[in-house]
């Protein structure tokens, strides 16, 4: 049974240890009379996954099959905790709890998902039966990045602690004061609240078709789009021909960027975290950096394309120097912890391996807008660079002006610069980039992503009339927020 979700597989699954549903079955017991409750409260059926024979006994060694992977593809991740389930080691902590987590935090809705009262929940809804020991609770905690919200299942009464049952014999003599079916209900009205919300956002895929037409009727049908990406096209041609003629009119045959003390390239920037899940961040950094530098005139940037395939080399810089003609290398680290941000900076001349500048931004979450900025400049003055008023104002022009829609862009950016996308990568693509542009209106790079993405899907045979208005209206829209050359070149 599918999620009504569109893009997921499932709408809860049910992560447990098996030693917890020995005896009294408690985990079985308490799905049946979670469907059950479910069937009162929706119209529509909602699929959850539960495992009777979960994988226990396979080590951390052993991957997660591809089937539980799909699986994993849900909207909500029910863990019940009990005082085994906090367990680095266990099949359940690391291939079910961890393994959604990352697999959330990348997708198109996002691992906390903003409720139609305006309150954020998180899509990890925890079930506990048992009381946690401290350290336990604390490594929960450090997983969930805050305090442990669970629905509790714990019957106290003197001398006992033990899972809540639903056939309790004295149920007025739990401490606890709660009962099981009043629990179960607890659950499914956060399963509604979330799924609704979700509901709500993966809406404006679908609405897309409507403001299309409703866009066409206002406007009048485009003008080709052939014939604006031949023209988007021929601008960055003559663009990037005037530039090879402008810095390198005297080496001529000796390939594009000559060997001089104002050529660079940036490296994409090592992700501190060691979290796959926050690649999109570090790279996003380098590759803004980048985009900044290549605005002076007055410096020879490589492009992010020559760069990629240093990506956690262990190449000294003389050798990556070397093999692109380029006298100067960024390199940089991002950690991000939290609202925390840390940000390594370097700049290497390759010819001397000397360190001609470093620094360390210790930033909030918040202050990243500005911060690509300014670090160009400060690389710009290293190399003693001429930069113009017109360039040092496009440098510090802000892209966005709200760092949720920044921060919704560069996981959207994310799927694109992956490359050979499936169509469900597309649609988690877009699916951002209409939250980045839901919280910054006027955000350009936004559109144009969105419209660039739209155009991939052409890939997939879809008809003309299911994306080329979207592609026309949001270049439209791109190019009358922002009418630079970055913005063409995005397009």
């Amino acid at each position: 049974m599918a999620s009504i979700i569109p893009t997921l597989e499932y709408d809860i699954f049910i992560s447990y240890r098996q030693k917890d549903n020995k005896g009294e079955q408690w985990v079985t017991e308490f799905v049946k009379a979670l469907n059950t409750e479910l069937e009162s409260a929706f119209k529509e059926n909602i699929s959850v996954y539960f495992d009777v024979n979960p994988h226990d006994g396979l080590a951390v060694t052993h991957d997660v099959d591809d089937s539980l992977k799909e699986k994993l593809k849900c909207a909500i991740f029910i863990p019940v905790i009990s005082q085994t389930y906090c367990d680095p080691k266990s099949f359940a902590w690391k291939n079910e709890f961890i393994a959604f987590k990352q697999s959330a935090s990348q997708d198109s809705i996002g691992l906390k998902v903003k409720l139609q009262n305006g309150n954020v929940a998180s899509r990890i809804l925890p079930v506990r039966i048992h009381n946690l020991d401290a350290t336990d609770k604390q490594l929960l905690e450090t997983e969930l990045a805050g305090p442990l919200r669970a629905v509790d299942f714990v019957y106290n009464a003197s001398g006992v602690a033990r899972p809540l049952l639903h056939n309790e014999v004295e149920p007025k003599a739990n401490l606890e004061k709660t009962y099981y079916r009043d629990q179960v209900n607890k659950v499914v009205k956060g399963i509604k609240e979330l799924l609704t919300a979700m509901q709500t956002s993966q809406v404006s895929l679908s609405r897309d078709k409507e403001t299309w037409e409703v866009w066409r009727e206002q406007k009048g049908k485009p003008s080709s789009i052939k014939k604006k990406l031949a023209i988007a096209a021929s601008i960055v041609l003559v663009t990037a021909l005037a530039g090879f003629y402008l810095f390198n009119y005297t080496s001529i045959g000796k390939g594009f960027f000559k060997s001089g003390n104002k050529s660079i390239a940036v490296l994409p920037f090592e992700n501190m975290n060691r979290d796959s899940t926050q690649d999109y961040f570090s790279n996003g950094m380098s590759e803004d950096i980048l985009n900044h530098l290549v605005k002076i005139a007055d410096l020879q940037v490589k492009s992010r394309t020559s760069t990629l395939q240093y990506k956690g080399t262990t190449k000294s810089m003389a050798e990556i120097g070397s093999e692109l003609n380029v006298a100067n290398i960024v390199e940089g680290s991002v950690r991000r912890v939290g609202d925390k941000v840390r940000i390594v900076v370097q700049l290497i001349d390759a010819v001397n391996d000397v360190h001609l500048w470093s620094e360390t931004y210790d930033r909030d979450f918040k202050d990243v807008l500005g911060l690509q900025s300014e670090i160009a400049i400060e690389i710009a003055k290293a190399l003693e660079a001429k930069l113009t008023e017109s360039e040092k104002q496009g440098i510090e022009k802000k892209a966005a002006t709200d760092v949720t829609a920044y921060d919704y862009f560069l996981k959207a950016k994310e799927f694109q610069r992956r490359g050979n996308m499936k169509r469900g990568e597309i649609e988690n693509a877009i699916a951002l980039s209409n939250k980045a542009i839901e919280n910054d209106k006027n955000f350009a790079k936004a559109y144009a992503l969105k419209a660039a993405l739209w155009f991939d899907m052409t890939n997939y045979g879809l008809p003309e009339s299911t994306w080329y208005d979207s592609v026309i209206q949001n270049a439209d829209k791109a190019i009358a927020i922002d009418k630079t050359m970055e913005i063409i070149r995005q397009l």
